[in-house]
Parts: structure tokens; sequence; C-alpha cells
């Protein structure tokens, strides 16, 4: 069987394809840029686009299963060819999808709600590696600079979203599920940075923003104005779904769901001077 992995240059598609093939799936990979991809061997990776449908028909020869993703929603702008998309899936007999969810109600993930095909939707909450944006902040002056340093997260693992992928495209009894993916335990800003100090071994400071210097900042930095707004309203009132502890990872995969301190270890690297 082969499984075909769209956004798999992300964060959480390379976790996907790398569970798959750890799995001894045949894996096929889209990207708008092959060349750039890197992909570990054994991958087959193939052009395309999910804005023009018509360039995933070759990519879906073959394919039993198929990972999507929805461009994330509210802040990153949402994917509207999701009826071809799946139009193009069930005609190729694919017989598995699942959908990563990003961050609100979306017209692909709709499609494939309603679609013929299989389906499992990823609501995962926030990615362990969205701290990585504080690398180069930690590096070069060991600290970081946010606001609302106290609110809380059920950070997750990518590839523990990876994983949870892998085990519904490939396993019965995931189909109609909609999946709420966390890590397992709530942390502050604070503990984040306790962790990745720890990691690299070196103490990461914090300044506190308030919140008019967050808009400042995030400003000079070219944000958007809807992406500034969909952070705020999480960093000043986390939505349960976000600050409340699931065991979904290891419902679904058999194991626990990965720390924030193995994270940060695995990633200790990034954090050093």
């Amino acid at each position: 069987m082969t499984f075909l992995v769209t956004g798999a240059t992300g964060n959480v598609g390379r976790q996907v394809v790398a569970e798959l093939l750890r799995r001894g799936e045949s894996v096929r990979a889209l990207t708008r840029d092959p060349a750039k991809a890197d992909f570990p061997a054994g991958v087959e990776t193939v052009r395309g686009d999910l804005t023009d449908p018509a360039s995933l028909a070759p990519a879906l020869e073959g394919v039993t299963g198929v990972h999507l993703i929805t461009f994330g929603g509210a802040v990153f702008g949402d994917l509207t060819t999701g009826p071809q998309l799946v139009e193009l899936a069930a005609k190729a007999g694919v017989r598995r999808i699942t959908v990563l969810n990003g961050g609100g109600p979306t017209p692909l993930e709709t499609a494939v709600r309603e679609g013929d095909v299989d389906w499992t939707v990823l609501m995962p909450v926030e990615f362990m590696a969205n701290s990585l944006e504080w690398a180069e902040q930690i590096r070069t002056e060991d600290l970081v600079r946010e606001p609302y340093a106290d609110r809380p997260s059920a950070v997750v693992h990518e590839g523990d979203i990876g994983a949870v992928a892998a085990v519904a495209l490939t396993e019965e009894g995931h189909a109609g599920q909609t999946y709420l993916i966390t890590g397992p335990e709530v942390l502050t800003v604070h503990d984040k940075l306790r962790a990745i100090g720890a990691a690299r071994g070196r103490d990461v400071g914090l300044i506190e923003l308030s919140e008019e210097q967050a808009l400042a900042k995030w400003r000079e930095e070219g944000l958007p104005a809807e992406t500034i707004d969909f952070l705020l309203g999480m960093y000043r009132d986390t939505p349960v779904e976000g600050r409340t502890v699931l065991d979904t990872v290891a419902k679904v995969t058999g194991r626990p769901a990965r720390t924030y301190a193995e994270w940060a270890a695995e990633h200790a690297d990034a954090f050093k001077r």
C-alpha cells in the first residue's frame, strides 16, 4: 500500500512521513519543490500543489490513504479546493483520509467530512515545535521576550500528531473520528523555558512583554492583523481544549504522549550558542 502525505515538508507532515516509514509503509510525499524537500531514503517525492487539484491526479495513482492539510484556517488562510481534492481521491480508489485541522472549520475539512472516503480529523493543540521561534533570541541573548507568560498550554509533540495520523491511515477503527491531540502536561512559558535551559545546559531568561509591547513587536515583524487578533485571543484566554490534557495519543498509538522535556532534549542544539 502507498500513502500520500501532503504538507510533507511541514512540522507535522515530516512526522507523518517518518511514522509511516517506521511502520514499513510505502510513502509518497507531495511538495511544490521536490529538489528542496530532503526526505529520507525510500520516500517517493512528487511535485504537486493543493491549490491546483489537477496536479494531484498523478500523485494519487495507487494510493490507499492520504494525509491532507487545510492551510491553517484563521491564521494562514483556507484552502478552497477541498471538493475537487476529495473527488479526485475517491476516483483514485483512496480508502482513508486524515485531515490536520488548522484551528477552525475550513472548506477542505467540510468537504472531507461530506465525501465518500473514510476520514479522521486530527485536531492538535499548540505544537512544541512553535518554541523554535525563540531559538535565535535564546542563542544570541539567553532570553525570550513574550507576553502572557503564565498562559497555560497542553502543548503537543509534533511526532505524536504524526503517530496518530499514521495509525488512522493504516489501521481500521478510526473512520469518522475527530481526535483532539494534546501533550501529557499543561505548561506555561516559564515551564517551557526551564525545560529548554535544562536541555541546553544554560538557563534562559524571560522578559515579559505588556500587551502593548507585544502588539508593537508583532506589527514590526509584519504579522497580519488577523494573525495578531488570533494570538491575542489565544494568549488572553486559552480555550479549555488548549489547556486540558487528554489521553488521545496513548489510546490511539498504545504509548504515552511525549513530554516537552523530551522535545527540548531532541532540539537542544537549536538553542545553543
